[in-house]
Parts: C-alpha cells; structure tokens; sequence
C-alpha cells in the first residue's frame, strides 16, 4: 500500500498542492486498493484528481475515463500535459488518422489516461481493442446520467452496465457531483459495482447564500442588474432558459454598461470556446448561457449564479448555483423566477410519451416549486432532499432565514433609456473600485501585469488561460513574489513540470514589473 509520504510526493510533484481536501486522500488509497468506489462530491470538491492521481502512480497502466463532454475531455487532457502526465481523448472531434494513433499508443500502454465518451465506449470494436489496454480501472465521470431517476438520463449510459462482463477483474468507480439516496443507489446497481467503497460529502455549501424570488419580468431585470453591479468586477454567470433570451439577456446587460458574453448551443464550437475562454481569463467578468454551459467548469472565484427561470430539478439549481463559490469564500446565488415559469415545465412534462418518465417529471416539478415556496431554509431543503439529516433548522445564508439582503431592496437598477449613460459610468466606477478590493495583500497592479502575461501566453500555446494557472496561484505569486525556481515550486499549483515549463518567463515577469513595467 502507498505511504502517505509517496501519496503527499505525487500530489506535490504533479499538482503542486502541499494537502489533500476533504475525502480526497481516502478515495485514491481505494483506487489504488483495486476497490469499487462511488464518489458525490460537489462540483469544485476535486473529484478528478482522485482517479488522476491513481493514473499517475500507475506506470505501463491506463485507467479509461468516460466524460459526456468532448470540451472537458480536451481541457482536461490539456491540464495533465501542462503536469507531465500523458493523457489522450478519442471521441467525434479526431480524424480517422489520428484515432489509429491513440488506439496503438494506448495498446502500448503509453497514457496514464484515456478519456472517451460513453457513446464510444458502447460500440462492439471499440470493447474488442480495449481487451488490449493495460487498463488500471474505469474511471465514469457524471455517473448520474446512468440513471432514469437522475436529472440528465441519458441513453449512452444504460450501456455502460457492460463493463464489468466485459472487463470482469478493472475496479470502476463512479463520480457525481449531485446524487439523490435512490440515484447512488441505481448508480450501483448499474454498472454492477461489487461491495464499493463509499464516499459522500456533504451536500451543505454555508458560503453560498441563496435568494429565491418571484418576480415579473421587469423587475427581474433589474434585479439581475443590481445583482451583477454589486459583484462588479468579479466573475458572474447567469442562466437563461433559452438560446433567444441569452442574445437578449447579452444586449440588455451591454445597453446598461455591463459587458457580457453569450454561450449556448446553436453556437459554433469554435465561438462557445472562444466565449468561454474569455470569460475564464477575466477579459470579460459576466456570462449569460443555457443549460448548456458549465460542466466541468474549473473556475474557484465565481461570485455570483443568477438563474432568470426556475430549473426543472432540484439538482439541476443544485449542481449550476453550485459554480459559485468554489473557492470557498461568499458568492450569492439568486433564483429569479416568474410565474410563467411553471406553465413552461407544465407544457413540456405533458407532451412527454413515456409514462413512467413523465411521473418522475412531475415529482421534480414538485420538488422544485416546493423549493422556491417561502417559509423553509433553503440550505436545510437541498441538503434533506439529497438524503442528508442536517442537526440545523434554520442557517445564516438564505433569504428565508435572514430576510432578502439589504443591496437587493435597495438599489432599484434604472432602466430608462435616458439614463443609460450615467449607469454606464457608474458601472466603470464601480468595477474599478472592486478590482481594488482584491485582498490587501494583493497588489492589484502585479495581480494584472500577471494576468495580462498568463493571458498572452495561453494564446501563444493555444490553450485556456485557467491551464497555464489558476487565480488562486496567480495570488499567491502575487504575495510570494519568488524570486527563484526552488522558491517558485513552493507556490501552490506549482508541480515540477510547469515550474519547469513557465518558471524561467514567471521569474522574468516578476523581475520587469519591479523595473516599472505594467500591463
């Protein structure tokens, strides 16, 4: 069995992180214990670090990965390559020619990990050259979609259940971030999982503080623009419910001096990505999307989630308003929500043909109107409908508990046409005086030469901004200020292999910004 000294040495040589967060440590000491494993944590909880771990302690094994996303397949591959971990994807976006490469380097077993869609993974030839792979274990990454009792079923993954006759001795382990008692349950029961080992976090995230409001929709505009001014200058999202309202939403935002960026799915991938990306690298701080956008989305300092409708699910709100926050400090997720709403759902369950799938629809629809009814703590109803006894009736950050925040009332965000102008201003005043209140210890001009810098250097190697490194390592540059590659390495996100690959520039543009160069 690994020691906790080998297990501290991998994680500080590829990631660069000096301690496991919660769970973490337990779930790779199963992995690499060959045991069955089913894994809810919530979205930022560090799930993918838990088998790619494993993946990079294993040489000459391969443990296969099935993602649903081919964007988060390719940012994720991306990452190990920054860490020095060689990982492949094979799915729709390769040609003919570059899949025959993958699949005779991964019979060699030259990857650490292979990440391929479900739908790939279900195909007979697909079964055949994987009996070839040294594979460690199978990795099922949004293992909820395997269940009909799940929020997104979906097809592909009822064919999973042949791993286990097709690969009778590869341990699996399952990964969600939002699983009801019954899914993790069906999870289980699916892909055939033998005794697992079981790991369930927590469902209560007390640094978010949830607001529930009915509104019109005039008032919902401006509620979202009092939401989005008050967090100016930091990263937001919001939710619409249709590929119309985003465009609308986007113009609206930009009218009253906000700038903003659409994401949905009549998109070309190249744009989405493009958007996306811009959003990651804080050229542009609110994004206005569907459904569409979000998995997978490694970004800590999102300080606010506003939804424009009410989601279908509990664990649909759940798994998006849970985007905020991920760095552990306050950020506000707000559920504006109108009457029309309801109809909406309505209309769409009654048109459903499958009878035993329109019955769960209604007890979601249940479920959600349930949730946003006044008079119960929004935190105790989330955290009780995914299984949880919570031994608190009340909390300290939701609205039914402490009332609606004082900013929201108020603030009433103007709408006029006439004064689009002074808002405007007001909102560049305002961004500017919320860049300022990055923490004390943060010069905000080094925070942005290095933003500025991480920004070019993304271009330049064609990947996302978040890859070359995240913003909580771009603070602690900020504070340290390493003046050496062995001082550099102790920054946290700095492993061996992009201390190696970014030192050297890293050091450079510290050393010029003392010399008076700025962004």
């Amino acid at each position: 069995m690994n020691t906790e000294v080998e297990l501290l040495s991998a994680l500080r040589r590829y990631w660069g992180y000096d301690s496991f967060r919660p769970m973490q440590e337990r779930i790779v000491r199963s992995l690499l214990g060959g045991r069955d494993t089913c894994v809810v944590m919530p979205t930022g909880g560090g799930k993918s670090l838990c088998y790619q771990l494993p993946a990079a302690m294993l040489p000459g094994k391969t443990v296969v990965v099935v993602s649903p996303l081919i964007a988060l397949m390719q940012d994720q591959a991306a990452q190990l390559a920054q860490m020095g971990i060689a990982a492949a994807l094979l799915n729709s976006s390769l040609t003919e020619s570059q899949k025959s490469t993958v699949i005779r380097k991964a019979r060699e077993g030259q990857y650490r990990l292979l990440y391929v869609s479900p739908e790939r993974l279900a195909r007979e030839d697909t079964l055949e050259w994987l009996q070839k792979v040294p594979i460690s274990l199978f990795a099922i990454d949004e293992a909820h979609c395997i269940s009909e009792w799940g929020h997104e079923f979906r097809t592909d993954y009822r064919l999973l259940s042949r791993l286990r006759l097709n690969f009778p001795l590869c341990p699996i382990a399952a990964f969600t971030a939002s699983a009801t008692r019954r899914v993790r349950h069906d999870i289980i029961d699916q892909l055939q999982l033998r005794d697992p080992d079981k790991y369930i976090a927590s469902f209560h995230r007390p640094n978010l503080n949830y607001i529930v409001k009915a509104c019109d929709a005039h008032t919902q505009k401006d509620l979202m623009v009092t939401a989005l001014r008050k967090h100016a200058g930091s990263s937001a999202i919001v939710y619409s419910p249709t590929i119309a309202r985003v465009e609308e939403t986007v113009d609206f935002l930009k009218e009253r001096g906000i700038a903003a960026i659409g994401y949905h799915g009549k998109m070309d991938s190249a744009t989405r990505r493009a958007n996306q990306e811009r959003w990651m690298s804080d050229e542009v701080r609110v994004l206005v999307g569907t459904v569409a956008f979000g998995l997978g989305i490694n970004k800590a300092a999102v300080r606010a989630v506003i939804h424009l409708s009410l989601p279908k699910s509990i664990e649909q709100y759940y798994q998006e308003a849970g985007r905020a926050g991920r760095d552990g400090q306050p950020a506000d997720c707000l559920l504006l929500w109108q009457k029309r709403d309801t109809a909406l759902l309505v209309h769409f369950i009654k048109e459903m043909t499958d009878a035993a799938e329109q019955k769960r629809a209604w007890q979601r629809y249940d479920e959600i109107r349930s949730f946003v009814a006044p008079g119960k703590c929004r935190h105790h109803q989330i955290c009780a409908h995914f299984g949880e006894s919570p031994k608190w009736k009340t909390c300290s950050a939701c609205d039914t508990c402490s009332g609606e925040p004082a900013w929201l009332t108020e603030q009433p965000a103007a709408t006029a046409g006439a004064t689009q102008e002074p808002q405007r201003k007001k909102a560049a005043r305002t961004a500017k005086r919320a860049e300022k209140q990055v923490a004390s210890d943060v010069d905000p001009e080094l925070r942005e030469y290095l933003r500025e810098w991480r920004r070019a250097t993304a271009k330049q190697n064609g990947i996302a901004a978040f890859i070359v490194m995240h913003d909580t390592s771009l603070d602690e540059l900020c504070r340290k200020r390493p003046r050496s590659l062995v001082e550099l390495l102790r920054v946290s996100g700095f492993g061996e292999r992009k201390t190696e690959v970014y030192g050297q520039q890293i050091l450079e543009a510290l050393r010029n910004f003392q010399a008076g160069a700025r962004a």
